[in-house]
């Protein structure tokens, strides 16, 4: 490996590994701010730059409270149970975390100082959107490994709610995805953010907005987001896998954790909502000579697709936070016959739905392809429907035996 390969690559990555913690940092205050809003509380707002050694102090709405919560995690002891596997209760965090990061580098985010490190750029491979499937499944492995190593009763319950959770939201996660990679008929994920170049995005077609609504709710569960959070229900196993954590490694859960939620939701702005397109921003596609052609993003200014990318992200989070300061969390037997019973039928329905649609479509006029779209979106409701329908308890109204 040549050493201008080395630099281009460092050039290509650091960028990720000094801009999303920073974000995640950012998102952690603003979560906690969100949620005391909902709950009527003041959230944090102590933590600030102290303006004189007599008292006084510049807190900005508490946006130091991340830092303080950073060095505190830092310098906490690294407590171990008696019983635990030591090997493996220290390589769990970190397997938590490095897939996180890896996933990071198949979004499509062409930053300015990027432009010519195009061989070393994850995003452009053809089987992008495997690799990212493939290395998000190592999460997996990384619960159930905290939650056995750290011999704990709760941790293992929790550890085994989540590979359960994980492995089936899994499926419907990757069949919505199938939708959109049948319908550019490429795997790359620069190719799949240009197809929806302008506002031709998926979300806007039937089935594209079916698959968005399925691949949101299966992000959640796989990122164990509230109402999904099972495997670390406090009033239930305490905190589930990671009971046993202190200190830095519980700090690269809680890293891992947010950048994960960063990653799916980056992945799903690639597949539904356009990538980095937007007011100012631009696809053309130029020609490289060889028979070869490439889809170049011209913006207003330089950086523009990414701030668009990263706006997204950030309004897909603020609906998560949204959900977590709304909704209960469920029941285990609700959550799992939520995947299997529902979401699985309407994905694989929505994947013939949409093979079907997009062929009729081709040769349609305006008019027909209009009502294509409206025989699409009434098959899907009525579905959906049904399977609610379906899979409703099936409760007797309460009777009132001595009630005069």
């Amino acid at each position: 490996m040549s050493l201008d390969l080395i630099r281009d690559i460092l050039i290509a990555t650091v960028p990720l590994l000094v801009i999303f913690p920073t974000l995640f940092a950012f998102t952690t205050w603003l979560e906690r701010k969100a949620l005391a809003r909902i709950q009527n509380r003041v959230g944090p707002d102590k933590v600030g730059v102290p303006l004189t050694r007599y008292g006084g102090r510049f807190s900005l709405f508490g946006l130091g409270q991340p830092l303080a919560d950073g060095i505190k995690m830092l310098f906490k002891e690294n407590i171990v149970p008696r019983g635990a596997d030591r090997l493996f209760h220290l390589l769990a965090p970190i397997l938590a975390l490095i897939p996180a990061m890896l996933v990071l580098c198949f979004l499509p985010l062409e930053f300015p100082w990027t432009k010519s490190l195009l061989p070393v750029q994850a995003f452009l491979l053809d089987s992008a959107v495997i690799f990212f499937f493939a290395i998000t499944g190592l999460n997996t492995l990384a619960v159930f490994m905290a939650g056995w190593a750290s011999r704990n009763k709760y941790s293992l319950l929790g550890g085994m709610r989540a590979v359960a959770q994980m492995v089936s939201y899994e499926i419907p996660l990757v069949l919505s995805a199938v939708v959109v990679v049948m319908m550019v008929g490429s795997l790359n994920a620069a190719e799949i953010a240009n197809a929806q170049a302008g506002w031709d995005w998926f979300v806007f077609t039937p089935w594209g907005l079916a698959a968005f609504v399925i691949f949101f709710i299966a992000a959640l569960a796989e990122t164990n987001r509230s109402p999904f959070d099972l495997p670390e229900a406090e009033s239930e196993i305490i905190a589930g896998y990671f009971t046993e954590y202190s200190g830095f490694k519980f700090a690269l859960f809680f890293l891992g954790e947010y950048i994960a939620i960063f990653a799916i939701s980056g992945l799903a702005v690639t597949l539904f909502l356009g990538g980095g397109s937007g007011p100012g921003v631009a696809m053309n596609l130029v020609d490289q000579g060889l028979a070869t052609e490439r889809w170049v993003t011209v913006s207003a200014f330089p950086g523009l697709a990414v701030i668009w990318f990263l706006v997204k992200i950030f309004a897909i989070i603020a609906v998560m936070i949204w959900l977590r300061g709304t909704l209960p969390r469920l029941r285990v037997d609700q959550l799992m016959g939520f995947a299997w019973k529902f979401l699985l039928p309407l994905s694989i329905l929505n994947i013939i739905v949409a093979g079907f649609a997009w062929h009729a479509q081709q040769q349609a006029s305006g008019t027909v392809k209009a009502i294509i779209w409206v025989v699409c979106l009434l098959i899907l409701y009525a579905t959906a429907k049904g399977l609610d329908q379906l899979n409703r308890p099936n409760v007797r109204p309460r009777e009132y035996k001595y009630a005069e």
